[in-house]
């Protein structure tokens, strides 16, 4: 099991990105495994982050072995070339520590970046996967130019590494897993669409799927992603976090859909809901994420949660952080992440 820091939410602050910056310092020099940042569009929340590149270079600039990892690139919004060469520039930075989960696209609006790859955004992902691995081993790729040639072209400057790292994202479909297996993919998931029981079904059939394709699964590899704090204090955690996380999901609609998937009637839209049901939506999404579907808590939390995903077939945590608690919390609160990673034998 390796334990991440995971971003994805928090532009309330001014100074929101010394979060990131002072957080993957504290990762680099307190050996956990990853720093993930991801790509989000025309939204607040998670507007910090429209470009993983861009800040998997800034942490690839402020570290020296934490890996750099992108969760998750869009793929069909971005040509394979564009993708290729902006991640040879963080794995350059880096010194070889660039990984990329790739994505095929959530948000129709998001698309407006390119909106001819919506309709076949599964398979353009698989294709544009296909195409940057080729590019990222040095191979010459024919691509239409402005005057009607076709060229053989290769990216500079050449990657660090001879192959790229990289997972594929899942908001919990079996298909995708599967889809991951074939591709020699590790995977990179969340329980925001899934329960744990679900979740180590989809693992198997991850792993069956890449063992059928690849001789083995010794290679496989599946990162969850959890909303965390740790703390001294179970109730304590419980009292710093309600506010903020319970603000955090009203922001984002589409997670309480989710999480209440079991009460509430399928394809039903909840902004339609007054203020009052979505106040309880709110706190029975917060209760469920506290207890079972988030890394809340105390170290020994912390150390019961990771034992049980490791028994699901989870090899990493990408701790999500920054859901609102205040900056100064959130750093302070890193050294627990520090004790849970000694407490589990794990890091990079």
């Amino acid at each position: 099991m390796d334990i991440s820091l995971f971003f994805f939410a928090d532009s309330a602050a001014a100074d929101g990105y010394r979060l990131l910056l002072e957080s993957a310092r504290f990762a680099d020099t307190h050996g956990l495994t990853a720093v993930w940042t991801p790509e989000r569009h025309f939204h607040p929340f998670g507007g910090l982050y429209p470009n993983p590149a861009v800040t998997g270079a800034a942490v690839a600039a402020v570290t020296e072995r934490v890996a750099v990892r992108a969760g998750s690139v869009v793929a069909p919004l971005h040509h394979p070339l564009r993708i290729a060469e902006e991640w040879s520039v963080v794995d350059n930075l880096s010194h070889g520590r660039a990984g990329v989960s790739f994505a095929s696209g959530w948000h129709a609006r998001d698309f407006a970046l390119r909106p001819e790859t919506y309709a076949d955004r599964r398979s353009a992902m698989v294709d544009t996967i296909a195409t940057v691995r080729r590019l990222w081993r040095g191979e010459e790729v024919e691509f239409p130019d402005g005057a009607g040639g076709k060229p053989a072209l290769r990216i500079f400057p050449a990657p660090v590494q001879p192959e790229l790292p990289v997972w594929i994202t899942s908001a919990g479909s079996t298909d995708t897993f599967r889809a991951a297996g074939r591709l020699g993919a590790g995977v990179l998931t969340h329980l925001l669409g899934q329960d744990r029981a679900a979740l180590g079904r989809n693992i198997a059939a991850y792993r069956e799927e890449f063992a059928a394709v690849h001789g083995d699964a010794t290679r496989a590899h599946v990162t969850l992603m959890l909303h965390t704090m740790l703390g001294a204090g179970r109730d304590r955690v419980r009292d710093q976090v309600r506010e903020p996380f319970s603000a955090y999901l009203r922001s984002s609609m589409d997670l309480i859909a989710r999480t209440a998937s079991a009460v509430l009637p399928a394809g039903f839209d909840v902004d339609r809901l007054p203020d009052r049901d979505k106040d309880f939506l709110v706190a029975h999404a917060f209760d469920r994420y506290f207890t079972s579907s988030g890394l809340f808590g105390t170290v020994a939390d912390g150390v019961a949660t990771a034992g049980s995903l490791r028994d699901l077939g989870v090899d990493e945590i990408a701790c999500l952080i920054d859901f609102g608690v205040p900056h100064d919390e959130v750093l302070a609160s890193l050294r627990h992440l520090a004790d849970l990673h000694e407490e589990t034998g794990t890091g990079g």
